[in-house]
């Protein structure tokens, strides 16, 4: 795949495709224009071999790799290059809503029969089955958990069926325009509001700030089904198409099949012109402000220069990764300004991109509070003044370089067990962006050359060119404007502008220094899980250690380290700082703050998180087989020397109450922040805090809550993926096992008094500060834990995805209510009888009471009548594929593994993990439903509009 590195992370890289519009006769069909040409074909670059490329005399390419990982599945993605920038004035929004008609039926699927066939294959609507539509591209994507030949011919049909065959009913058009709108709702937060302010402010006048590809709502409202048919007509060509199959497949079998199914796609409809996307507007300093209630506030200083569509070439990638490796320089800098005590900022960050075939942008971005922006404005523009005034020095390059070729080579490592899903959804996004899609080791072997006597001062002299071209472009986001507005922003840039800037101090080196923890320590009890391939260690201090090698994933290794016993064993009297717990790796070690810990451990592949679940508090990390003792020192180091730095607490929190106010914009925002506490019946333990308790949390509060348990809780180790056995023994003795004896203590009955709410006769209620056409509804039921009565678990899950299959067929489908309805299970495998089922959409006001209507007659259906064989086969198939295609991976076993040393139930989960569903009857459906499933053990909770209440 091509070399990328740098992401600017707030705007979505979407390029568009430009295709050249001739026009030839030709009855019945109008010739299409020529294809694009696969980008080697231009280019001095070489695609990865084993991948075979093709195109179809109509024009259509195609793209075929044989890969088993994981065995016996395939991934196809079908990708049309035209997306809303193809829209006319009259069409906005029908690029996506014919993305969704491509569910509702064609010449040979009828209605919605095309999600039925998927789920009877094993495919979820959703995770397996799914489709985008962005600006210049529309890509529909299906992951097939068998590759026998029925399976593979249907996923070709349904593709080509895709591809001209849609029938665009004009009901089903009708019913579709609810469900369009409540994505729209959806989709409108904060976040999204202040992207497309973003794009728009900085591609001023050209197509893509007029074209947002969710549309206009009056014209997904009330546009005719003909426009829909006309778009459709005029943008899905051949020429415009790729299909990508990848997977444990025969590429002359996949080729054949792909030649007889769409060898006769013919478009039927002259080419359309292609858009005019416009001119980037010269600009030189500007300053503008985007201001998003509900939102946070964030400053940014960018450049943009016209887009480069010149082809894939060597020498363009040296020059990209040049200015990457610059920028990467300076985002280093500023993310070690954000780690000082009194920061000028929250976070900052740098990045540069191509935007939509439309511009190349260079942006210095910083988030801040939201009467600091002026700080923050100050500090990211003299940082960036100094880099480009006096460069970077050569150790901060080679450090860069380091870093990334350890990136690259653990890619080139891993290559031979990439998964099929990956390789073709990247393969879809190397089209997008018309790039030669190269090796891991190719791009190892190019990054090298490249490289290769790479000095300071060549990087250096790319920074003009950088910081080049319309700009500064000043723009703040905000919640609440400046009131001098613009003159504002101004006013403080220029003021920063008149500041000298000094060279900045050399850093001095850092050495990694938790090499050594103490005599490795004894095994004294080993035991092996033959039919699992496990084995399972004691050491004398009593640290556990439980591995599983496998061969899934070349080079790769995880590791968990679960610690204490959670909120189980916090008290449940008071208001908790474990909203706190990003501190705790943020604030690095004693000996070590994270900025250096990341420099002193550059050239290794293996990092740290660290998590607050029920029952333990948890470090993870993912390596690389040659990296995994480097990964076990850095979490035995916060383990045993573990620090809490003030100024790290300060901006945590200080990021929370930032963004408070989004928690109220919308109502899945606010189901997000309240939903956990709720079903908890207010336990602070899953309680978010407030603004009052997160403004009284001290330094000592949070240092309180973690040391005691990351620094004497008892430990359990977790090590899956490619590694030894007496590798991972060794490894773990020397650190985890050196470290001095933990006592294993019970978290004592603080479990007993975790319960689900008693059920009232009205909802729990809560508003949001959004739209008032805008509401969401849960529905819940206790059921109990997983582990007590498994095959409970597995009737439920099953009986879960029933549920789900008929909100969406009754509430989506036809009603046109909701976007996506969710039922699930959430049944503990910590708390003794706690667990739940929930049943959750988002609609309009109006349409509350509705659901809560449809599921109490979809509950009493499913209690008075067995379900329909074909019904039980299209819930359980896609949960057993899903279960299947899981195991293929190691976080599979990461998390199945977890406390499987003191609760031996959890390996006879894994045991039956398949069997249990296979064994799922229509008769235990609806004893399960019986028995939980009634309307006076239903729990409810709406958010409404804070207008409508």
């Amino acid at each position: 795949m091509p070399l990328k590195y740098m992401n600017f992370p707030i705007l979505s890289k979407l390029l568009a495709a430009a295709l050249a519009a001739l026009f030839a006769s030709g009855p019945p069909a109008f010739a299409e224009n020529p294809s694009v040409p696969w980008p080697q074909t231009q280019s001095d670059l070489q695609a990865e071999p084993g991948i075979r490329f093709g195109t179809l005399e109509n024009g259509m390419r195609f793209a075929i790799m044989r890969n088993a990982t994981p065995p016996g599945q395939a991934a196809i993605r079908f990708r049309i290059g035209a997306g809303s920038l193809d829209e006319r004035d009259d069409q906005q929004g029908l690029a996506h809503f014919l993305e969704h008609m491509a569910f509702k039926g064609s010449t040979h699927v009828a209605g919605d029969e095309m999600i039925r066939i998927l789920q009877r294959k094993g495919l979820a609507f959703g995770p397996d089955t799914n489709a985008n539509t962005s600006y210049d591209e529309t890509v529909y994507a299906l992951d097939l958990p068998e590759v026998d030949a029925d399976t593979l011919a249907t996923g070709l049909m349904l593709m080509r069926e895709t591809a001209s065959e849609l029938t665009l009913d004009a009901g089903a058009f009708d019913r579709e325009r609810g469900v369009i709108l409540s994505e729209e709702r959806l989709r409108d937060t904060p976040q999204y509001r202040a992207a497309i302010g973003v794009t728009n402010s900085l591609l001023a006048g050209q197509r893509v700030s007029e074209r947002a590809p969710i549309g206009k709502v009056d014209i997904i409202s009330n546009a005719p089904v003909d426009l829909l048919r006309d778009y459709y007509r005029a943008n899905y060509r051949p020429e415009r198409a790729t299909l990508i199959v990848v997977g444990d497949v025969d590429p002359d079998t996949i080729e054949t099949q792909i030649r007889q199914r769409f060898g006769d796609w013919k478009a039927t409809t002259p080419a359309p012109p292609e858009p005019d996307l416009g001119t980037l507007r010269p600009k030189s300093e500007s300053a503008e402000i985007i201001t998003v209630p509900g939102g946070t506030t964030n400053v940014k200083i960018a450049w943009t220069r016209p887009y480069d569509a010149s082809p894939d070439t060597f020498a363009k990638r040296r020059q990209q990764l040049i200015e990457d490796l610059g920028l990467l320089v300076l985002k280093r800098r500023l993310g070690a300004m954000s780690n000082r005590a009194n920061a000028p900022f929250l976070s900052a960050t740098v990045g540069s991109q191509d935007l939509f075939d439309s511009a190349h942008l260079v942006v210095v971005m910083a988030n801040s509070e939201a009467d600091k922006w002026q700080a923050a404005l100050a500090a990211i523009d003299q940082e960036q003044r100094r880099f480009q005034q006096f460069g970077a020095d050569q150790t901060e390059v080679d450090r860069e370089i380091t870093e990334y070729r350890s990136l690259l080579e653990a890619a080139a490592a891993g290559a031979q067990t990439r998964t099929s899903t990956d390789i073709a959804s990247l393969l879809a996004n190397s089209v997008d962006d018309n790039q030669v899609f190269t090796s891991p080791a190719e791009d190892l072997s190019m990054f090298e050359n490249i490289v290769n006597g790479l000095t300071a001062a060549e990087v250096n002299q790319t920074l003009a060119r950088l910081f080049s071209g319309n700009g500064p472009q000043l723009v703040l986001q905000t919640a609440q404007a400046p009131k001098g507005g613009a003159n504002d922003l101004r006013q403080v840039y220029d003021a920063s502008r008149a500041v000298p800037v000094t060279a900045p101090s050399s850093a001095a080196a850092v050495v990694w220094p938790y090499t050594h923890f103490g005599e490795p320590g004894a095994v004294v009890e080993r035991k092996a899980v033959e039919d699992l391939g496990l084995t399972m260690v004691r050491f004398a201090n009593g640290v556990r250690l439980t591995i599983k090698p496998t061969k899934l994933r070349a080079n790769e290794v995880l590791v968990r380290e679960d610690i204490g016993h959670g909120r189980l064993g916090l008290p449940n009297d008071h208001p908790l700082a474990i909203w706190a717990s990003p501190a705790v790796v943020l604030s690095g070690t004693r000996a070590m703050d994270y900025p250096d810990l990341q420099k002193a451990l550059a050239a290794k592949i293996a990092g740290i998180d660290f998590s607050v679940g029920d029952s333990s508090f948890q470090f993870t990390g993912q390596t690389q087989t040659g990296d995994l003792a480097t990964q076990l020192q850095i979490m035995a180091a916060y383990t045993s020397d573990p620090t809490y730095r003030p100024e790290v607490f300060k901006r945590v929190q200080q990021a929370y109450l930032n963004n408070l106010d989004q928690y109220d914009a919308t109502p899945g925002a606010v189901i997000s922040r309240d939903f956990a506490g709720l079903v908890h019946s207010g336990d602070p333990r899953w309680t978010f805090p407030d603004r009052a308790q997160l403004s009284a949390t001290r330094l000592e509060d949070f240092e309180a809550l973690f040391r005691p348990h990351v620094s004497t809780g008892p430990i359990d180790i977790t090590i899956v993926g490619d590694i030894g056995i007496d590798d991972a023994i060794r490894l773990t003795a020397e650190t985890f096992g050196a470290l001095p004896a933990r006592p294993d203590t019970a978290p004592g009955g603080m479990a007993n008094d975790v319960h689900f709410p008693v059920p009232a006769e009205k909802p729990v209620l809560r508003t949001h500060n959004g739209r008032s056409d805008n509401a969401a509804a849960i529905v819940a039921v206790p059921v109990g834990d997983m582990l007590s009565d498994m095959q409970r678990g597995f009737v439920a899950n099953v009986a879960g995805q029933i549920f789900e299959n008929r909100l969406i067929e009754q509430f989506r489908i036809a009603e046109g209510a909701t976007y996506s309805p969710q039922a699930a299970m959430d049944l503990s495998w910590d708390i003794p009888g706690y667990g739940y089922a929930y049943l959750y959409v988002e609609t309009t006001p109006g349409k509350v009471e509705n659901f809560y209507a449809l599921v109490d007659r979809i509950a009493a259906d499913l209690r008075s009548n067995d379900v329909s064989p074909d019904e039980l086969v299209r819930a359980r198939a896609p949960i057993v594929e899903t279960l299947r295609h899981q195991q293929q991976g190691n976080e599979y076993w990461v998390q199945y593994l977890n406390g499987a040393q003191t609760d031996p139930r959890r390996l006879d989960r894994i045991r039956n993990n398949l069997s249990g569903y296979e064994k799922v009857t229509a008769e235990d459906i609806r004893r399960f439903a019986t028995t939980y499933f009634q309307p006076d053990k239903f729990w409810k909770f709406e958010v409404l509009p804070a207008a409508v209440r």
